[in-house]
């Protein structure tokens, strides 16, 4: 029985109590909004979690953040570090992007040792196996692409990221709309030159219907992937991006009456005045589904800097309604992450999840800035750094605590506003 079964039979089983007392709402409010799909809890019925995580109407927004194996940089303990880092510093999701080494022993190891849900991509491990055995992925076949999201399945794979909405039809439209810069997806570039080689449909598309059962049984959330998001500004919520989304509403619709929980994934780059437009399009056209969003990035030119680039899109676009925030690092377009850079990264997300909280009302997002604002007005440095963000940096920038316990730190020094106003407001 899945989620949205339970709640159709009126029974609050364990994990939809768990998420209610972890979001603070009651179980009726969820109940009302698994059903209408505008709430999605991830858990495998084969992964045992430590920490669960819902998306959606009134709840916190969440990050997820992708680490894994490249072809270059195929090495499993520095990715499990990586797991390890975003776990410490705040993540809600992570995601298992792997392409290098062993997918298989990666993942399983990824799945051991993280305690909160794990999303993978399917398309990844399908092409990287038919590369291996008969040197090209584009003699893949989709038999051979269903078998890898049942072993996915079976090992416990929270979410999946699927790019349904590539069709044949949506390459038509997208030779016909030039693009300034083509297909960014990885794994839509997979499908696209596949579906081109073969004259064949997307059977992610074709056999969506496979597609749920699969999901269903295991009950797996479907993170419908945006395999047409743009890859620069100028290219934002055009045609051809639009076509899709039009495509994933429709098999949203299929999901649910399956009683298959989905997400939908956005852009991408899109430039802030276009932000919001993205939001109330992705709520329209999708049933107002929970919004998974790469960022988005607002300009195309922050390299090295495209997780402060992403958290200020990330900020608007969760402050207009998006629910889920995939986190950027410094090192996007660039590089294979470091593990300092998922920190980072986390962290970036984070602040752009918070702020955007403080606008939706989320009354602990709230509590939260207000303790830190009482800790300033009386100087507690330890009750300060306790509430940052990111503690281990507040204490590192900080310095030692034990000699002045309550005094002026040493940016304004013997002129610090507070304790100024502390002072005159005695008199």
């Amino acid at each position: 029985m899945t989620l949205i079964e339970s709640a159709k039979k009126n029974k609050i089983n364990e994990l939809i109590r768990s998420v209610s007392h972890q979001e603070s709402l009651s179980l009726d409010y969820l109940r009302k909004h698994i059903l209408s799909g505008e709430i999605a809890v991830f858990k495998n019925k084969n992964h045992r979690l430590k920490k669960m995580c819902a998306v959606g109407k009134g709840l916190k927004t969440k990050i997820n953040a992708n680490i894994g194996t490249s072809t270059k940089k195929p090495n499993l303990k520095k990715e499990l570090k990586k797991l390890e880092i975003a776990q410490k510093f705040g993540a809600d999701t992570v995601m298992d992007l792997s392409v290098g080494g062993d997918l298989k022993k990666v993942r399983r190891e990824v799945l051991k040792y993280s305690d909160i849900p794990v999303g993978t991509v399917p398309i990844y491990e399908a092409a990287v196996k038919t590369q291996k055995n008969k040197g090209t992925f584009l003699k893949m076949e989709p038999d051979e692409l269903f078998a890898v999201l049942e072993d996915q399945a079976q090992e416990g794979v929270d979410f999946f990221t699927l790019h349904c909405g590539i069709t044949r039809h949506s390459l038509e439209l997208f030779k016909k709309n030039k693009r300034l810069l083509d297909i960014v997806s990885r794994g839509g570039a997979m499908l696209a030159s596949w579906m081109s080689h073969n004259k064949r449909e997307n059977p992610l598309y074709e056999d969506f219907d496979r597609v749920l059962d699969l999901a269903h049984r295991y009950d797996i959330v479907l993170s419908l992937g945006d395999a047409l998001r743009p890859g620069s500004i100028f290219d934002a919520t055009d045609k051809i991006q639009i076509s899709e989304l039009k495509v994933l509403g429709e098999l949203t619709a299929r999901a649910h009456k399956k009683n298959v929980q989905v997400i939908i994934e956005g852009p991408g780059h899109v430039p802030l005045n276009q932000i919001e437009k993205n939001v109330a399009l992705e709520k329209k056209l999708c049933h107002k589904a929970p919004f998974y969003v790469l960022g988005p990035l607002v300009t195309d030119v922050a390299s090295g800097y495209d997780h402060i680039s992403s958290a200020i899109g990330g900020a608007l676009a969760a402050s207009f309604g998006a629910d889920f925030l995939c986190y950027v690092t410094a090192s996007e377009h660039l590089r294979h992450p470091s593990a300092e850079d998922v920190r980072e990264g986390v962290i970036a997300a984070r602040i752009a999840a918070h702020s955007a909280d403080i606008v939706k009302g989320i009354p602990s997002a709230l509590t939260w800035d207000r303790e830190m604002s009482l800790a300033r007005k009386k100087r507690n440095w330890q009750k300060q750094i306790n509430f940052s963000i990111d503690p281990v940096k507040a204490r590192l920038y900080k310095g030692h605590l034990k000699k002045n316990p309550v005094d002026v730190c040493t940016m304004c020094g013997n002129y610090c506003s507070i304790k100024l106003m502390e002072e005159c407001l005695r008199v």
